[in-house]
Order: structure tokens, then C-alpha cells, then sequence
């Protein structure tokens, strides 16, 4: 990581935070900010991330599908909507890495399950960090390591 040039490191990684920011324009424009540059992406391609992400059904339920617009900050979707179309975002370019911090918590649990079964699919050649407060959401990792006031007590 030391040795990375910064923006190539950020380009290796997929970043969900814990508040799914979504920008104003489409649903399609905002999956696509999530593209390597000069990236050309299908349809069929961002239908797939939605799909990972648990959130084609939502989209496709609306009449404008990916073309739905997205108020700024995307108030028009509830909070697990917002995080399911951050998670499509960071699928979208397949990144060696991703951190997901606390990215699921507005899902709930069996929404929870389906995206990372989902991820685990398509993430089993990427390093995938997740910050959780759930249980169930880590309990399948390789390793859990436990942090209380920013201090490691567990592995």
C-alpha cells in the first residue's frame, strides 16, 4: 500500500461508507460514477451490480428504471435503498479491495444475507473489509477482529 501512487490505491478500492451518498441525476448516473475512468458500461452491467446489491427489484419495480431520478443526496430512496445503490456503485468496477463500513446496517437481516452471498461471488479474487456492530453480518469471515475505543481486544 506504501508504495501505491494514491490514486491508483483509491482506484483498487471499493468504498461503501455507512451513509450511502447518492448524487443528483439518474440511478444510471450514479452506478456509473463508480466506473474505472473511460470505463463504458452496459445496461446488462449495471442491472448485474443492482442485482448483487439486492436492489434491482426496487428499480425495476419503478416505471423509469434506471432512469428514476435521484434527488441530491438521494432523500428520495429510504436508507437501506441509498446503501443497496452505494454497494451497486463500489460492484461496479470490481475493485481488489472492499470496505464496507457499516455499509449494511440499514438492511435488514435477510436483505443483509442475500447481499453478501451476493458479494461473495464476485468478490472471492478481492480482499473484503467490513465494519459491523451486527453478528450475523461478519460471522462467515476469515477473521474477526474486535475494536473497543479504537483499540484491538480480540481476533
Amino acid at each position: 500500500v506504501r508504495e501505491l501512487d494514491l490514486e491508483q490505491l483509491w482506484s483498487s478500492i471499493g468504498l461503501v461508507p455507512q451513509r450511502g451518498y447518492l448524487f443528483s441525476g439518474t440511478i444510471a448516473e450514479n452506478l456509473r460514477y463508480g466506473a474505472v475512468p473511460g470505463q463504458d458500461l452496459t445496461d446488462e452491467q449495471l442491472w448485474e451490480a443492482l442485482r448483487i446489491a439486492a436492489a434491482d427489484d426496487f428499480v425495476a419495480a419503478h416505471p423509469d428504471g434506471l432512469n428514476r431520478l435521484v434527488a441530491q443526496g438521494g432523500i428520495n430512496f429510504s436508507g437501506g435503498q441509498r446503501q443497496r445503490l452505494a454497494i451497486a456503485r463500489a460492484v461496479i468496477r470490481r475493485p481488489a479491495i472492499y470496505l464496507f463500513d457499516d455499509a449494511l446496517s440499514a438492511l435488514d437481516v435477510h436483505t443483509d444475507a442475500r447481499v453478501r452471498a451476493a458479494l461473495r461471488e464476485v468478490s472471492a479474487d478481492a480482499t473484503v473489509l467490513i465494519v459491523s456492530q451486527r453478528i450475523s453480518t461478519v460471522v462467515e469471515a476469515d477473521q474477526v477482529v474486535v475494536i473497543e475505543d479504537g483499540r484491538i481486544v480480540g481476533m
